[in-house]
């Protein structure tokens, strides 16, 4: 199947085609057993583990340079035991649940919730975890038992000509297609009338994919973004938390969707938390060049960032460059991890999500005013509170609402497999990953089974006194 695809009206002939052939498919079995949902989900893992070279050889073409260990380790490695997860719960997920029955009305009668497949479900899926991404979410289709369409990214292209390569020989083409971004592909995706779409990307684009989604009243989840803030106590081991920011920053480029976008730091240790940043750059990226320093993933972004380090500066802020001084690397598309201190609101890196190696460092004296700071601004994907005692990171937990939460750490809630992962409001709306993916994929469908004999029919109308009699007791029961 030919998904690498140009002309609005191919486009639309190629992509309704393949549409109708998966709904065709589902209707014709529509409920798949559990041993063909665990056969889908090893071929998954299959497709994945058959082709790891090829793969991460993909993935870094895209980007110019990747990191081998980092795509072992976000895209293959997690994956993998993602799907072994998903296959080890799976037929206790799919049992019918019991429900409560209403014995005051309905004794006799059976509630049950019957977790059904929702059909063929769309994926648009961006460049900066491509594979991690897809499959995850893919796990979390096929484990509810239904079809995928899914929507590279156009920074994603090696890689998705190799899945549009591999994908035949691991699934039919009625069980899961891939899709190149060739120019207008993504827009014309979000208008088909798919059962679910998920979509991960920029808050902006999220707006446009769910205005089109609604006009088939398609129900949408919202993986988006935003500015993903830290919070150090003063009494927290400060090296510690420096290693552990500064190392989510520094993989993948800092180009996570989770990622600590600024880091709160006590007024008292800002001069220790620098010193502490340079001598973590010193040990950690010595040389940008070399191959483990991944790559920026395009011009436009490299431009993005030196535009925002730029106006930073002419606006008074301090730049600390943390890996030893080094300069950027335009042509290979690498930028060394830079503190940014001393910003102002009228800044771009106040109002945007950086989506890269700079770290904004704000200087707070207590804890309410962190939360006056952050609940004044979009409500982040993740929240990462560096404290050892439980009260006060409960406090930021409960104060600041944020998508998902890492305490003493940054990133890894994304990485456990029994814990929903999404976010709240901008920075997005539903959830997968575990059994809540498994929910988000299913119709969870409620079933009332009445039983053989019901005291309804002595209750409709004309109504008389036993109808009185009845509603009144109830009445009583239930006051």
């Amino acid at each position: 199947m030919n998904t690498a695809i140009n002309a609005p009206s191919e486009i639309d002939s190629q992509l309704f085609g393949s549409l109708e052939s998966q709904r065709a498919a589902y209707l014709e079995h529509p409920y798949p057993d559990y041993q063909q949902r665990k056969e889908d989900l090893l071929a998954l893992k299959r497709m994945l583990s058959e082709n790891v070279d090829a793969i991460v050889d993909a993935i870094s073409a895209d980007y110019g340079n990747r990191s081998r260990h980092e795509t072992l380790f976000a895209e293959v490695i997690s994956v993998t035991d993602g799907i072994n997860d998903t296959v080890k719960h799976l037929k206790k997920w799919m049992k019918v649940q019991k429900r409560h029955v209403d014995v005051s009305m309905f004794a006799g009668g059976k509630n049950r919730v019957i977790p059904q497949p929702l059909g063929v479900v769309g994926l648009i899926i961006p460049w900066n975890f491509p594979i991690n991404l897809s499959f995850s979410q893919l796990c979390a289709v096929f484990a509810a038992g239904n079809r995928a369409m899914v929507k590279m990214s156009e920074n994603s292209i090696a890689l998705t000509r190799l899945l549009i390569e591999l994908s035949p020989k691991y699934f039919p083409a009625d069980k899961l297609a891939f899709f190149e971004e060739t120019g207008g592909v993504g827009i014309a995706f979000s208008k088909l009338p798919f059962d679910l779409l998920i979509f991960t990307g920029s808050g902006q684009t999220g707006r446009a994919v769910m205005a089109s989604a609604a006009q088939n009243l398609t129900p949408v989840i919202l993986e988006l973004g935003g500015k993903a803030p830290a919070i150090i106590d003063p009494q927290y081991p400060l090296k510690k938390a420096v290693e552990r920011i500064l190392f989510v920053k520094q993989f993948n480029a800092g180009q996570i969707c989770t990622n600590v976008d600024y880091v709160f730091v006590h007024h008292s240790q800002i001069d220790e938390f620098v010193a502490q940043a340079k001598a973590y750059g010193a040990a950690h990226c010595p040389d940008i060049n070399h191959k483990d320093y991944t790559s920026i993933i395009d011009d436009r972004s490299v431009q993005r960032l030196l535009d925002t380090m730029e106006d930073a500066q002419a606006k008074g802020a301090t730049l600390v460059n943390i890996c030893g001084g080094q300069q950027a690397n335009i042509e290979a598309r690498k930028i060394p991890m830079q503190l940014v201190l001393n910003t102002t609101d009228d800044m771009t890196i106040r109002q945007r999500e950086t989506f890269g190696p700079l770290l904004m460092v704000l200087s707070y004296d207590t804890a309410e005013e962190v939360i006056a700071y952050v609940n004044a601004h979009d409500r982040p994907l993740a929240l990462y509170p560096f404290t050892n005692n439980k009260e006060l990171a409960d406090h930021y937990i409960e104060r600041i609402m944020s998508g998902g939460v890492t305490v003493n750490d940054a990133l890894f809630h994304v990485a456990q497999h029994d814990l929903p992962f999404g976010g709240v409001g901008p920075s997005g709306m539903g959830h997968y990953h575990g059994y809540e993916g498994f929910v988000a994929c299913s119709k969870m469908r409620p079933v009332f089974y009445q039983a053989g004999f019901t005291a309804m029919k002595y209750l409709a109308p004309p109504y008389g006194k036993f109808a009185d009699k009845v509603f009144n007791t109830l009445l009583k029961m239930k006051s």
